[in-house]
């Protein structure tokens, strides 16, 4: 690029863009330093592991992803399924630093071969209903594996019967002072989110006093810091966050046996698609408001490079966060050099609080997880899941139940498996209605919703679904199930608009239902079939065997004249 140009490029930027971004980059910094630590803690690594990967994989990202907007780094539920992922391993004596750098970097190359292979589809594995069971599961685990940090009780674990098994075998109640932090700053935290934009905007814009209202959390432990110190909190019992390593980025690599890597891989990959799915999701949802294209492939770069930056960085696994990438869009950011900014910020804040920081009572870190869980949870898609399927409803119960109840990777490969059952159940009869003219028009609709003209001997039949060889062999018994209805029928018009791929299965399902007809001297025409769908019918030879006649309208196919059953034609007149 041309010096000139880059100089141009530049002074745009700074005139357009520069100050958005850096208000937005100060912002999402006073969140991530606080989040980078607590995550972290979750994930059961140190704290240094959650800044660092609050570094290099934003600004990975920066020059990888497509959204203007998606705010990388630590999130509670890869924090929870990191966690889950690497606790059998760390029984074993594996370093948990290290056992996260491996599902970091594998999770990265994964993303990457998405990318490379185009497999962005894969986001399709996981539907809503799974992907809202397993939030709302993800949420309530991680409330789970809080309570005992907000109250100061030795029990650990991150599903229900580890967090309350260890909490009774134990024999330990509440530490009061603990207690006293976590409850206290819990208090302030649903108040502040509560009722503090309405205080600040007293003096403040509207905008501004909901912006800085997001800040809530660090006042909450700027406090509890503060009052940590007066009252000597370590002394009574309260444990703290305890002293920071000095920032010291470098790169890395974990020094673990192949073993540990083919022993994390499954982890890896339900952690690869949760992170590409729910940061695809964040991204998309925000680049329709402000009418910006995300691309998925773009994204799963940006997402592998963020992670194979956080793996040889010293980090976590890392995605984008719903809360910190809405406070970004809603704080004006307008380029990906947000994210850079915010990286640099964040560095800088960790080194300015590092020795605070560490006076920290670490249940005021567990209030602001709880707090940061309880509003991301998909509360309400049980209710309109419920509406509108009971089926899908009771899918989303089971994976939250399952993550609730043993861990999310169960949780995960149930929920996926279970979409693809449903989905062949679904599909594996093609869904066919008989169709008839509605009165004076020539539309045809379904004989069994509307009132309509029946034509004498025609039985009129819409197929709703491509031809596949999941369902192709179930094709001749559900038109003969409509013929027993009919009884007279001499010829049999299949609408087959709705039909968008037909594979080998289904032109031999074709055939097969002809040959079923002939023998009850009914014959068989086509109306509507779209051009892939005729390509490909072409390219099987259908001219050899088929002997009805293709219609280029539903309508027009009713109103020929045809040839009797017992001569039927040789070719099918051009569509």
């Amino acid at each position: 690029m041309p010096l000139s140009r880059l100089r141009g490029d530049l002074i745009r930027y700074r005139d357009a863009a520069l100050a958005d971004d850096l208000v937005a980059a100060v912002i999402v910094s006073v969140l991530l330093v606080p989040q980078s630590v607590a995550y972290a803690l979750l994930a059961g690594l140190p704290p240094e592991a959650g800044v660092y990967a609050s570094l290099l994989p934003m600004l990975a990202y920066a020059a990888l992803g497509s959204s203007n907007v998606n705010s990388i780094g630590p999130a509670a539920v890869l924090a929870l399924m990191t966690a889950q992922a690497i606790a059998p391993v760390v029984a074993h004596d594996v370093p948990a630093t290290d056992a996260a750098l491996v599902l970091a970097i594998e999770s990265g190359v994964m993303l990457a071969l998405a990318a490379l292979l185009k497999f962005d589809a894969l986001a399709s594995l996981l539907s809503v209903p799974v992907l809202q069971g397993f939030s709302v599961g993800a949420s309530l685990s991680i409330l789970l594996s809080q309570l005992p940090v907000l109250f100061g009780a030795r029990a650990a674990g991150f599903n229900l019967v580890e967090v309350f098994g260890s909490w009774w075998r134990g024999g330990h109640g509440i530490h009061l002072a603990t207690a006293a932090f976590g409850i206290g700053a819990l208090v302030l935290l649903a108040t502040a989110r509560r009722h503090a934009p309405g205080w600040l905007g007293r003096w403040l814009p509207a905008r501004t006093a909901h912006l800085a209202s997001r800040a809530a959390p660090l006042a909450v432990i700027v406090l509890a810091t503060v009052v940590a110190w007066a009252v000597s909190a370590s002394s009574a019992g309260v444990r703290l966050v305890g002293d920071l390593p000095p920032l010291q980025p470098r790169l890395t690599w974990p020094d673990v046996a192949w073993s540990v890597w083919q022993q994390l891989l499954p982890g890896a990959a339900l952690i690869a698609l949760v992170t590409f799915v729910s940061s695809l999701a964040v991204a998309e949802n925000l680049g329709l408001q402000r009418g910006k294209r995300v691309s998925a492939r773009r994204e799963l770069m940006g997402l592998a490079g963020s992670n194979l930056a956080a793996g040889f960085g010293g980090g976590m696994p890392v995605g984008g966060s719903f809360s910190r990438t809405a406070v970004n869009a809603e704080a004006g950011a307008r380029t990906r050099w947000a994210g850079v900014f915010a990286a640099l910020f964040t560095g800088i804040g960790m080194l300015l609080f590092a020795a605070p920081l560490a006076l920290l009572p670490k249940a005021v870190l567990a209030a602001t997880i709880v707090m940061s869980v309880l509003a991301a949870g998909e509360w309400r898609g049980f209710a309109e899941a419920w509406r509108y399927s009971h089926g899908e409803a009771a899918m989303m119960a089971a994976v939250a139940a399952i993550t609730v109840l043993k861990d999310a990777q169960w949780a995960l490969a149930f929920g996926v498996a279970l979409s693809i059952a449903l989905l062949l159940q679904r599909t594996a009869r093609p869904h066919a209605v008989m169709v008839a003219r509605m009165p004076g028009t020539e539309h045809y609709r379904n004989v069994l919703r509307y009132a309509t003209e029946t034509t004498p001997g025609l039985l009129g039949i819409r197929i709703d679904e491509s031809l596949l060889y999941i369902n192709a062999r179930q094709l001749p018994d559900v038109v003969v199930g409509c013929l027993d209805s009919a009884p007279g029928t001499t010829r049999v018009l299949l609408q087959m608009s709705p039909v968008n791929h037909i594979d080998f299965s289904g032109v031999e399902a074709l055939r097969s239902l002809q040959d079923l007809l002939a023998r009850r001297r009914v014959r068989l025409d086509l109306s509507e079939v779209k051009g892939p769908v005729l390509d490909a019918l072409v390219a099987s030879d259908w001219l050899r065997w088929f002997r009805g006649s293709l219609y280029l309208s539903h309508h027009q196919g009713v109103a020929a004249e045809v040839t009797p059953p017992s001569h039927p034609s040789r070719r099918p007149p051009a569509p």
